[in-house]
């Protein structure tokens, strides 16, 4: 385990360098790895493991969409896709990668498979840090740990294919075997992990849930509705405004922050721009860090994980959800967006020298007729 310097403090890191894929492969040569779920996180954890030759296998229900998609993606019935209870019996890794809600209600089934020396592995500390909401306490003989990368099931496996890395957390929560280290390092690495810092579960689902409900979703989406609202609303343009907006800043600025940081990226603008940052950004800390320290509080009093469990333990709350959503997508600026997203250089269809004016009018009227921003 290397020490890095992050900013002037120390930090436990683990690099592929120091634990490569081949001594991750010998670390779980005798395992077989049972991926619980396959919704989110799974197909991504599962097939970057299989394509790395671990031995792992799928529990799913029969006859479900992630059934069907664990077939198309290779997973072999009665061979590396199982039945839930099947697979929980074969493992002696168990992934538990389900939905948080769902996890709880599969627990008591999970729990009955744990025997001594087993390995409980997850990629969240919800379950554990909230056991008194959610019930979810592991036997004392069995390995708890997790490595939660940070990103989405489709980003990890999207960065594995391109010979690229997610960054990673690891956390120990029990080591009954002496070998829960070894073993969560070694899943770190076989799932895909560019590297892996060192936390624990409490800390993990804290910065989790702040950050998904913050910076990382619900902040920049409250911003991105109030500069598109206050341009709209001064007379700009739908495409005006959303480019101001969002595609400038995922198209252009995120780049060259995940290249090279935000100090980088600052240089890279115009001067004006760099001065109207320097003079605001202050001003926008001060006024969303109340915000931000209400809801750690929320997060850190197990409001917020309250508030999931009830909402997404209902029998319709996919269909409440669907329709929270809806709103959103139905928004101009997500509709907006949609139109800005299907007239960039990459989304066209090839076009004949000397006829790129008439096929970008093709498109034009293709984009109007199928979006609600130019409907009457």
């Amino acid at each position: 385990m290397a020490k890095l310097n992050f900013g002037g403090v120390e930090e436990n890191v683990v690099t592929r360098e120091e634990f490569p894929l081949s001594k991750a492969r010998q670390v779980l040569s005798n395992e077989t790895v049972a991926v619980i779920g396959y919704g989110v996180q799974g197909p991504g954890q599962a097939l970057n493991q299989k394509d790395n030759g671990i031995n792992v296998i799928v529990g799913q229900r029969r006859n479900s969409k992630s059934w069907d998609k664990a077939v198309k993606d290779g997973f072999v019935p009665g061979e590396t896709l199982f039945d839930i209870e099947e697979a929980l019996q074969k493992g002696t890794i168990i992934c538990y990668l389900l939905s948080d809600a769902a996890q709880i209600q599969l627990w008591p089934t999970v729990k009955k498979h744990l025997t001594p020396g087993k390995a409980l592995y997850f990629s969240h500390g919800f379950g554990i840090t909230y056991s008194d909401q959610t019930g979810i306490i592991p036997p004392p003989d069995v390995d708890v740990f997790l490595v939660a990368p940070k990103g989405s099931g489709t980003s990890l496996r999207r960065m594995f294919l391109q010979g690229r890395g997610l960054n990673s957390s690891y956390a120990i929560f029990q080591d009954a075997t002496g070998r829960a280290f070894e073993r969560v390092i070694a899943l770190g690495i076989a799932v895909g992990s560019g590297y892996l810092f060192e936390t624990d579960f409490r800390k993990e689902v804290y910065s989790d849930l702040t950050g998904e409900r913050g910076t990382l979703m619900g902040a920049i989406q409250g911003i991105f509705a109030a500069q598109y609202e206050v341009l709209r609303s001064k007379g700009h343009t739908p495409s005006e405004a959303f480019n101001e907006t969002v595609e400038e800043l995922t198209q252009s600025l995120m780049p060259l922050v995940a290249e090279n940081g935000m100090d980088w990226m600052y240089a890279n603008c115009s001067t004006t721009a760099q001065r109207g940052a320097l003079d605001w950004w202050k001003r926008f800390r001060d006024a969303t860090l109340p915000v931000f320290n209400e809801l750690y509080e929320s997060v850190a009093t197990g409001k917020e994980a309250a508030k999931s469990i009830e909402s997404n333990s209902k029998p319709d709350y996919r269909d409440k959800l669907e329709e929270e959503l809806k709103e959103l997508r139905e928004s101009e600026i997500w509709q907006a967006g949609k139109t800005v997203r299907s007239l960039r250089p990459e989304n066209q269809e090839p076009v004949a020298p000397g006829s790129a004016g008439d096929n970008f009018e093709k498109k034009l009227q293709k984009v109007k007729f199928s979006s609600p921003l130019y409907r009457d």
